[in-house]
């Protein structure tokens, strides 16, 4: 440490000292030397003392190795196990090996795996070797999006399997809710999938003997026969019939993608069936997402393209069936079958969107932009989230311009085709 400073009054040499500036000459001082403190020489240090090296058997040192490998022994125990470790190769050989796994527990370590890990390993697999049996392009959608609702199933606990999930959907223009959870909408999605596995003579959750129900009653009928509130052990049963359902589509051929799936009050083909299934599986895993507190991401832009395309696409028969109960607006100018008739312009905007153009007085007519009479512009995920019932029409952020009243019959229309 330095010495104590002179006080002020004390008789110093001054005749060292630096001149002060003379105004007349215009010298100035010179400047006064950095002042650095200089290290203590090494001579004056003490040393540092010697660790004492217990005496220890080698039983004590081996169960020393694991503390060691952390560097969480004394330096009197961490000189007795290297010594230790410089005649006993068995030891050494523990070491090294323990030593290799303290590396990965170090917490600057990123131990997230890369999330484009799995389709890099995929495409360089597929690559070198195509699968004998693809799945169909028309069926990677379901296959995505079961994958991803697995996923986040296998990163929940036990209590998140019944956390409470609010439902909603428009029916006959009323917003519809129902309480339920995560388990109890795993078993929805399994009891309506047993729609398409029917259709492909693989067995129904519900069984054999089940009368034609829509999603709902199906839902209703699948939680009523559960001996026990819905939990967990639906998990498997659901991913199960998931694998069911693409294996069979993939080894069936060509012809089983127009095959009929019956929902009760409409029907589809089974291309479009599982594109509506991936829909719905995207939408109820966001839902359980949002319940859990777990991040979700929207679908690719390419299936997220083809769920909207088919939305789209069952948007002029939904407005024919709004309009035959009163609740459209009534036709303009019929053409024959075919032709081009008053059009609506969607245009969605977005990963995943595009142009479509929606008749309005006819499911037979075919819409043109030479007909158009109004447009709304949506962003895809919005528009998802109106077809799905998960906002009002009246809440959807379109950019609107045209006929009014063709705008709201085509906004309503999309909001009609929710559904549990």
């Amino acid at each position: 440490m330095p010495g104590p400073r002179r006080s002020a009054d004390d008789h110093a040499d001054l005749s060292g000292a630096v001149p002060p500036w003379d105004a007349d000459s215009g010298t100035e001082p010179w400047p006064e030397p950095e002042r650095r403190q200089v290290p203590e020489p090494e001579r004056w240090r003490e040393p540092e003392p010697e660790p004492e090296v217990p005496v220890l058997d080698h039983g004590v040192l081996k169960s020393l190795l694991g503390a060691w490998a952390l560097s969480a022994c004394s330096a009197g125990e961490t000189r007795a196990v290297e010594d230790h470790l410089t005649v006993c190769a068995p030891c050494a050989e523990e070491a090294l090996r323990l030593r290799d796994a303290v590396a990965l527990l170090h917490e600057d370590r990123d131990l997230d795996l890369d999330p484009l890990l799995r389709s890099r390993v995929l495409e360089n697999c597929l690559g070198r070797r195509p699968a004998r049996i693809p799945v169909p392009d028309w069926a990677t959608p379901y296959d995505a999006e079961t994958a991803r609702l697995d996923a986040l199933l296998r990163d929940i606990g036990e209590a998140e399997w019944h956390a409470p999930v609010r439902l909603k959907w428009y029916e006959d223009d009323r917003l519809m809710r129902r309480k339920s959870t995560v388990a109890g909408l795993i078993g929805h999605l399994l009891a309506v999938d047993g729609l398409v596995s029917a259709a492909l003579g693989l067995p129904d959750p519900l069984g054999g003997a089940v009368p034609e129900l829509s999603a709902r009653e199906r839902t209703e009928e699948f939680w009523a026969s559960l001996d026990r509130p819905p939990n967990r052990a639906l998990r498997a049963p659901w991913r199960d019939q998931s694998h069911s359902l693409i294996r069979t589509v993939s080894f069936a051929g060509r012809g089983v993608a127009d095959l009929t799936v019956t929902y009760k009050d409409f029907a589809l083909p089974l291309r479009d069936s599982l594109l509506e299934r991936a829909f719905e599986c995207w939408v109820h895993a966001d839902d359980i997402a949002n319940a859990v507190a777990y991040p979700y991401d929207p679908p690719s832009g390419a299936h997220l393209h083809g769920m909207i395309d088919l939305a789209a696409r069952q948007l002029p028969g939904a407005l024919a069936e709004r309009r035959r109960t009163g609740r459209a607006g009534p036709v303009r100018h019929l053409v024959a079958a075919g032709a081009p008739g008053r059009t609506l312009h969607l245009e969605v905007e977005g990963a995943g969107g595009g142009h479509w153009y929606i008749a309005l007085d006819s499911p037979a007519a075919v819409g043109s932009p030479d007909h158009a009479v109004a447009q709304v512009a949506m962003d895809g995920v919005e528009f998802c989230q109106l077809v799905a019932g998960h906002i009002s029409p009246e809440e959807a952020a379109a950019g609107q311009d045209g006929d009014r009243e063709a705008i709201r019959d085509v906004l309503s229309a999309a909001a009609s085709l929710s559904r549990l």
